[in-house]
């Protein structure tokens, strides 16, 4: 199950630098990148949880979230131990968190490699694979040659990521990658910094990149926490930054849940969510998202899909539930706008 990486190169006195996420870790023999999954063994770069999923579920690919990418399909999501980030708020901590281990004898999740992956989407006939609950740039080749093979077999594929891969990787998987939800955490480096270990302005570089460069459907994640990245300010900056990459980015806002290091402070209200809604519409996004939060009037046709240019509502949302309203999918019923994203 160890696989020597794609993604490294040689420095001296038997170091190895990864080149896969942006921390650019120099990993000395017998020691692990700060994923703790990509380990300097017998003088390679070795991927330590190369067919090893430690979550494996098939989800709707609203729960992403993508609201624009085949709404309604089943997805099949893979997730490991190891992240390159340490979020304080991470709800898949128990597992993202999980890196002093030993590869040779722990657990580390079920045998279950790329092709395995495929046939089981091919039988069960699931037309998407997803890489996420926890970093996919840290299992770049376990992802990449899953989705390679996905892609021989007529699957899609998606990554749910931190958007903290280097270019290098982007580019690799591009032309076997289908669609991204990227998670921007916040528009401050130092809320990057303090809380999650990284840095803000690759994850900028690369929504860019992404969303312009790579042929991939882009769609963005904004937890919203109290205290945190809530105020009007900072949601109006992150609007703003997506809208001055393509308007036609969904944003979604999400609701917090008192998690790991932060069960001090209090879940995000409607209210909050709803006020985060009005500012990406004010910023000029076509498509914003509310999620996490259910139920409140406040946030009615919050989660729908609404034509852009006279407002009909196109898809319907309640939950994970999808109702759509459109007679040709892409295409609004009431004034014939096109709708920005992958529908068939």
């Amino acid at each position: 199950m160890f696989r020597e990486v794609m993604l490294a190169r040689p420095l001296r006195k038997g170091m190895i630098q990864c080149t896969a996420c942006e921390h650019w870790c120099a990993v000395a023999p017998g020691e692990a990148g700060k994923c703790g999954v990509r380990r300097n063994l017998d003088g390679a770069l070795r991927l330590v949880v190369y067919g090893r999923a430690v979550a494996a579920h098939v989800d709707p690919v609203e729960k992403k979230p993508l609201h624009h990418f085949l709404p309604g399909s089943d997805i099949f999501s893979i997730g490991t131990v190891g992240c390159n980030l340490r979020c304080a708020w991470c709800q898949n901590w128990d597992i993202s968190q999980f890196r002093d281990f030993d590869p040779e004898t722990d657990a580390l999740g079920r045998r279950l490699m790329p092709q395995e992956i495929v046939d089981l989407c091919l039988r069960q006939g699931i037309p998407l694979v997803a890489f996420t609950y926890n970093e996919p740039a840290i299992y770049f080749e376990y992802a990449y040659d899953t989705a390679k093979l996905a892609h021989e077999a007529g699957l899609r594929t998606v990554m749910v990521s931190s958007g903290y891969e280097t270019l290098q990787a982007i580019e690799t998987i591009a032309p076997y990658l289908d669609a991204i939800n990227v998670d921007l955490k916040a528009f401050d480096n130092e809320t990057y910094r303090r809380y999650c270990g990284a840095r803000l302005e690759p994850v900028l570089r690369n929504i860019r990149h992404l969303a312009t460069e790579s042929g991939a459907w882009v769609e963005v994640t904004t937890l919203v926490i109290p205290r945190l990245n809530d105020g009007d300010e900072e949601l109006r900056a992150i609007a703003e930054y997506l809208a001055g990459v393509s308007p036609d980015i969904p944003w979604h806002v999400s609701g917090f849940v008192p998690h790991y290091h932060m069960q001090d402070r209090p879940p995000t209200s409607a209210a909050t969510l709803h006020r985060a809604w009005q500012i990406g519409k004010g910023a000029g996004l076509r498509y914003v998202y509310t999620g996490n939060v259910w139920g409140s009037p406040l946030l009615e046709n919050c989660s729908d899909t609404l034509c852009p240019a006279c407002g009909a509502t196109l898809i319907r949302r309640d939950g994970y539930a999808v109702r759509s309203l459109w007679q040709t999918p892409g295409v609004c019923h009431r004034c014939g706008a096109a709708i920005a994203g992958v529908w068939q």
